[in-house]
């Protein structure tokens, strides 16, 4: 990676930022600030990701999660540009979110794991018992990628789009997605991932959200078809690089127009 950095700079760089997958430590009173933590990947757990790259570039780290980099990259040049909060979800190998409000990325003790919340699971109509090494059928071990593969036995692209499959992915969203309208009251909601290709989801979560919210929530956002509210990323699949840009130029005091 860093070989990669100085061969496609192509002079000095100024700064790097890096929206990396999680558990990351954010904290930068913490002795373990810029690591990666209690990911099951092999051979990153405690790697120490922010010291690694600032110690052999020698320039500022911009760093962040993965989904709060894309809903950064979003908020500035992408599909939340016009509205004061998003929420980021990324759908795909791994479920995570990201929520932004006044061009400020919400972080807490560590930082959201929206893609871990409990959902709720009817296992009379959907016995898969999910494939989450912590929690098991949390809302990643339901409705990720590999879920979907495990539970069909083909992948989420080799699925046609009349497959039962997909009736229940927009149900497992929507019923995540009702949550975070309830406690975070985002401006707009984006979907993003490679589970999100699959672009017969978005009528379905957008159908199952409002049924969901059954007239409860009253706002101008939320339009009779939410087309406006769930969308795809303005930046499709670049947003968590675009994102990443982003927090170099932040931590760099730069602000670029486009």
């Amino acid at each position: 990676m860093l070989e990669y950095l100085r061969r496609e700079a192509g002079g000095p760089l100024a700064a790097v930022g890096i929206g990396s997958f999680g558990p990351i430590d954010l904290d930068r009173s913490s002795p373990t600030y810029g690591h990666i933590t209690s990911t099951p990947k092999p051979g990153w757990a405690n790697f120490d990701l922010v010291g690694a790259v600032s110690s052999a570039l020698r320039v500022p780290v911009g760093f962040d999660t993965d989904v709060n980099a894309a809903a950064l990259g979003e908020a500035r040049w992408g599909a939340a540009q016009d509205v004061g909060s998003a929420l980021y979800l990324t759908i795909g190998t791994g479920i995570g979110g990201g929520y932004i409000a006044d061009g400020r990325l919400l972080h807490g003790m560590i930082h959201p794991e929206m893609g871990h919340i409990r959902i709720p699971h009817d296992l009379a109509k959907d016995p898969f018992p999910g494939i989450c090494p912590y929690h098991g059928d949390c809302f990643e071990g339901l409705a990720c990628g590999p879920a979907i593969e495990q539970r069909w036995g083909k992948s989420a692209r080799g699925l046609p789009p009349d497959h039962p499959a997909w009736a229940l992915e927009a149900r497992y969203i929507a019923l995540a997605l009702a949550t975070f309208v309830c406690t975070l009251s985002p401006g707009r909601i984006i979907l993003g991932g490679g589970v999100m290709h699959q672009l017969q989801l978005f009528d379905g979560v957008r159908s199952g959200l409002s049924g969901l919210l059954n007239g409860y929530i009253r706002s101008p956002w939320l339009a009779e078809e939410l087309e406006g509210y769930v969308v795809a990323p303005g930046l499709g699949d670049r947003a968590g690089v675009v994102g990443a840009l982003a927090l170099a130029e932040d931590v760099f005091g730069l602000r670029l127009s486009s």
